[in-house]
C-alpha cells in the first residue's frame, strides 16, 4: 500500500527530512500494521537525522506513535484489527507503520491518541531513569536538567509523586513557571544563576545524590559539581552535544563520583521489561499523578520545522506530528 512518510537519504540539518510516498508491505510474521493517529517528537530523532547516531539510509525517522491496528501478521495472537495501541519502534514518522507486536501496547480507554504518542517513549525514559538506573526514594533531593522539556515534565511530576524534593534547571522565566507547575520545588534559570552554587545553597551544602542530565556537553561539569560524594550523574542525552574527552580523574577529585550513560533500548530490551515499564507509565497517568500536556502540534509534512523548533529549544512539554 502507498503511504506518506518522512525519510532521510543523507544526514544533516532539518532540511534533509523529505516528505515522500513509499510502499508499505503487509505486516510480516509477528508484526502489526498501525494506522498512526499521532506521532511523538523526541530529541533522539535529531541524533539519527544529524548522523550523531548511526542509521542505515534511507531511513524513516520516528520512535513512537499511537493509532489503530489495521492488520496483523502471522502468529500475532494478542492484538487484532481495531485495537488502539501505542508503540515504541523505529519508523514512526509515517501515516502507517509495521511494528513488532511485542512493541505495541494496548491503550487504556482513558488515554487519548495524542497523549499516548507524547507519552510512551518519554514516560518510559522517565520510568527507567527514576526506578531502574537510580531508584529515587521519598525524602531524597534530586536535580533534573531541562525540567520543562518533554521528559523533564513527566519525570519531575513522577519524582514529586514519589516524595522527592525536585530541583529543576531551565533556560527562561517562562519555562521556570512551567517547571514549578509540574512538580519542581526549586527552579534554577541557568542563564541567570550559577547552577552548582544554587544547588549547594538549596541543600545546605549537602548537594544531591543524583543528577539527571539530558543536555550533555554544556552541563556536564556543572552536574558533577552538584553531586554529593559518591553521587551518580545520569547522562542520558546530548541536547547540547556529546560529552567527550573526559579525564576519569575528575570523578576522584570531585568526590569518588559515578557516571552512567544509559539508554532505554538496554533497559527495555526484553518484551517483559518493556511491557512492565509501559504498564507502570500508563498506570501513573491513569491515576492522575502525571499529566501529559501536548503543547505543540505539527503536520507530518512539517517535520523539518518541528526539528528546527525543537533544536532551538523553542518547544516546551510534549510535541506531536499529526499525519
Amino acid at each position: 500500500m502507498k503511504i506518506k512518510a518522512i525519510r532521510v537519504h543523507e544526514t544533516g540539518g532539518p532540511e534533509v527530512l523529505r516528505h515522500e510516498e513509499i510502499d508499505l508491505p503487509e505486516p510480516a510474521a509477528g508484526e502489526v500494521r498501525v494506522r498512526n493517529r499521532a506521532i511523538g517528537l523526541n530529541f533522539v530523532e535529531t541524533y539519527f537525522r544529524s548522523g550523531l547516531y548511526p542509521a542505515k539510509l534511507p531511513a524513516i525517522l520516528g520512535s513512537e506513535a499511537a493509532g489503530v491496528v489495521e492488520a496483523v501478521g502471522r502468529g500475532v495472537m494478542n492484538l487484532k484489527p481495531g485495537d488502539r495501541v501505542a508503540y515504541n519502534s523505529a519508523g514512526a514518522y509515517a501515516e502507517a507503520t509495521n511494528v513488532p507486536a511485542a512493541r505495541a501496547l494496548p491503550l487504556p480507554a482513558g488515554v487519548g491518541d495524542e497523549e499516548a504518542a507524547a507519552l510512551l517513549l518519554k514516560g518510559a525514559t522517565a520510568e527507567y531513569l527514576l526506578f531502574r538506573t537510580f531508584r529515587v526514594e521519598k525524602g531524597q533531593t534530586i536535580l533534573w536538567h531541562a525540567a520543562a522539556g518533554g521528559v523533564g515534565l513527566i519525570a519531575t511530576q513522577w519524582a514529586k509523586h514519589i516524595g522527592a524534593t525536585v530541583i529543576g534547571t531551565v533556560g527562561s522565566d517562562d519555562k521556570a513557571a512551567i517547571a514549578r507547575a509540574h512538580g519542581c520545588d526549586h527552579v534554577i534559570n541557568y542563564r541567570k544563576e550559577n547552577v552548582a552554587a544554587r544547588v549547594a545553597e538549596i541543600t545546605g551544602g549537602r548537594k544531591v545524590p543524583v543528577v539527571y542530565d539530558g543536555v550533555g556537553k554544556d552541563t556536564f561539569l556543572a552536574s558533577l559539581d552538584c553531586l554529593a560524594p559518591r553521587g551518580l550523574l545520569v547522562s542520558f542525552g546530548n541536547a547540547s552535544g556529546p560529552v567527550t574527552g573526559v579525564d576519569l580523574g575528575i570523578l576522584a577529585a570531585k568526590g569518588s563520583l559515578y557516571v552512567t550513560r544509559p539508554t532505554l533500548a538496554t533497559y527495555a530490551a526484553s518484551p517483559e521489561d518493556y511491557a512492565a515499564i509501559g504498564a507502570h507509565v500508563f498506570d501513573v497517568v491513569a491515576k492522575g499523578a502525571v499529566r501529559i500536556e501536548v503543547k505543540q502540534r505539527y503536520s507530518l509534512a512539517d517535520a523539518a520545522q518541528a526539528h528546527r523548533d525543537l533544536e532551538a529549544r523553542k518547544t516546551t512539554g510534549a510535541t506531536v506530528l499529526v499525519p
